[in-house]
């Protein structure tokens, strides 16, 4: 008889898991030798092979002797912290992977917490040992402080220890023992994970926890059956969080895992982690069970959003020439649809018909769900994030706070210091960290966190590390500066020349080249100094019939600091809006006309 074990991998962004499943699946026997298979093959959309990290949880499954082994990996950054907790319902055991150079992260902490908080006794797996600068017993040693520091009880700080390279495919409970396989892993996984405690002759009951849409199934609810036997046709119904019935109907079908791939089954039973359709309204921490089910199974609550844009219908002078969905309708459909299969965005309809209140957890986040849209052909108008404040018992005003760990060359400490403070930053924190460099841990306002991450890379010359966690609330800090310099603003409408371009240098840096596309009110470039100014960039070099040999003739510009996505959406200030098309991304003001954006200012002086 086959037996069953649910495990989640867990760890800080950017320590190994999806590499390490990657290898795991291979030496279970899942691929054929001669199948070609992506790297990170469980990283399948675009975004997450670009940028190199898991944006959406997933489930696999291994079969190793007579046990299969289902495994979730789960994202590791902080943005999407609110996914690792509601997964960790599913499963009876983790993996938990730190490197085996940076140790305990912030995020490490967090999911670690979360696993603890549940009764989960980790396995832990220190990876990367084979990197030059590794330091594994120390890192061990920091491993056990943190299982100290978050009260795991004495089951749990019995944790089996097993050194890894998962890129390298090896892994071994003592490090000079062979290094030859992953086996030991997979043992381990049998001999300490506890099979699901799960009766399949009781009522079925089943917990929602991630869900997508398909175009032909309908909304696919993926979870782990806590009791009973679901089959296709069934009726079922959907309970929420207070026990009221959501809905009732009947699973159209059910599908288990086997590898990367979903296989249709006709029954599942306790303990099996599966995905379901035939439902339509009921949603994440919902309970799915048959018609007599009497109380929902505990769940946790949707983590509520900390940071809002609004995204709107773009209405620039360049409109509807680049992209095919431009409507506020397409808008407003594929944001509800967002929502619908991402619970951690909220959508909510403004005052005006043509823009929408977009919520989430970080500006990585609202960037991802950006991003993808562009590609999809849709034309916006973006603002600047703002934070979400709530009012406390007392009636004071309460903002998101952080926890931000940096980890620095010693020569740029204090240059990170300085410009943390000056965003609010208080430091809990400061101690030497592994390769020479300090460790800082600072609590500061997620306001102050907004577009800090490039100017960081910068400070540090590349060389740091930056870590951000959800603190919780905390009473109001104050104002924050903001950007110190103003912005180049195209006077006129037409194409950019190179000889006005050049003479604008002098006044700042410039953003676009030479050749685009530029309309009155667009940001062309960044002023020197602290205020806005108009310039024409249209302006092209008078010719004479004179032969000179001045300097000017031979006219080279400096390469433009053209903004990345989510550079731009943090550089943008309140009167400004980030213009995202299929092929640009554009920097303008919201008032286009300069004379309405000096009522605008004087009328805000007033104010």
């Amino acid at each position: 008889m086959t037996q069953l074990r649910n495990v989640a991998i867990i760890a800080h962004v950017d320590h190994g898991k999806t590499t390490l499943i990657d290898v795991m699946l291979r030496q279970a026997g899942t691929f054929r030798d001669n199948q070609k298979v992506d790297e990170r093959v469980m990283d399948s959309n675009d975004l997450e092979k670009e940028r190199g990290i898991t944006i959406l949880a997933k489930c696999t499954s291994i079969q190793w002797k007579d046990t299969r082994i289902n495994i979730i990996d789960t994202p590791g950054h902080a943005d999407f912290g609110g996914e690792v907790e509601r997964i960790l319902s599913m499963v009876d055991g983790v993996l938990l992977l730190v490197d085996a150079a940076e140790g305990p992260m912030p995020q490490t902490k967090f999911v670690l917490m979360k696993a603890l908080a549940q009764g989960l006794r980790p396995i832990v797996i220190i990876n990367k040992v084979d990197r030059p600068d590794a330091r594994v017993d120390e890192v061990l040693n920091e491993v056990f402080d943190l299982f100290v520091a978050l009260d795991a009880n004495d089951a749990q700080l019995d944790f089996p220890v097993i050194y890894a390279s998962g890129r390298n495919g090896w892994a071994a409970k003592d490090l000079d023992a062979p290094r030859e396989n992953l086996h030991c892993i997979m043992e381990e996984i049998v001999s300490y994970v506890e099979a699901p405690d799960a009766d399949p002759d009781a009522t079925f009951a089943m917990l929602a926890v991630l869900i997508e849409s398909d175009n032909f199934l309908g909304r696919i609810l993926t979870g782990k059956v806590e009791s009973g036997t679901v089959k296709v046709g069934m009726p079922v119904k959907g309970l929420n969080l207070d026990g009221t019935v959501v809905e009732q109907g009947r699973i159209t079908k059910i599908q288990a895992f086997n590898g990367i791939e979903r296989v249709v089954v006709n029954e599942a039973k306790a303990g099996d982690i599966i995905s379901i359709a035939g439902l339509s309204t009921t949603t994440v921490a919902d309970t799915i069970g048959a018609l007599e089910l009497g109380s929902p199974l505990k769940a946790n609550p949707i983590d509520p959003p900390t940071m809002a844009i609004t995204i709107a219908v773009n209405d620039s002078p360049l409109a509807g020439t680049e992209g095919t969905k431009v409507t506020s309708r397409m808008i407003r459909d594929r944001l509800m649809k967002e929502a619908e299969s991402n619970v951690a965005i909220r959508v909510r309809e403004t005052e005006t018909a043509d823009a929408f209140e977009v919520g989430g957890r970080g500006e990585l986040q609202l960037g991802v769900l950006i991003e993808t849209m562009r590609r999809e052909g849709f034309e916006l108008s973006v603002s600047r994030p703002r934070v979400l404040f709530q009012t406390a018992e007392d009636g004071t005003r309460e903002e998101p706070m952080e926890e931000v760990q940096v980890d620095v060359d010693e020569e740029y400490s204090g240059v990170v210091v300085e410009k943390l403070s000056l965003r609010k930053g208080n430091m809990t924190e400061m101690r030497p960290s592994s390769g020479g460099k300090l460790r800082m841990k600072f609590l500061i306002p997620s306001r102050g966190m907004i577009g800090y991450q490039g100017e960081f890379m910068t400070d540090t010359r590349g060389s740091g590390v930056l870590s951000r966690l959800f603190h919780g609330y905390a009473p109001y800090k104050g104002d924050i500066a903001g950007r110190r310099n103003g912005v180049l603003i195209s006077n006129g409408t037409g194409v950019a020349v190179e000889y006005a371009l050049w003479g604008l240098e002098e006044r700042g840096f410039l953003i676009i080249p030479a050749g685009v596309r530029i309309y009155e009110g667009m940001i062309i470039g960044q002023h020197s100094r602290d205020n806005d100014l108009e310039v024409n960039a249209l302006k092209a070099k008078q010719l004479t019939n004179i032969r000179t040999t001045s300097k000017d003739e031979a006219v080279k510009l400096t390469p433009p600091k053209t903004p990345t996505l989510e550079q731009a959406i943090a550089y943008i200030e309140e009167d400004e809006l980030m213009e995202v098309t299929p092929k640009n991304i554009r920097l303008r003001k919201k008032l286009l006309d300069p004379n309405l954006r000096k009522r605008a200012e004087k009328a805000s002086k007033s104010a």
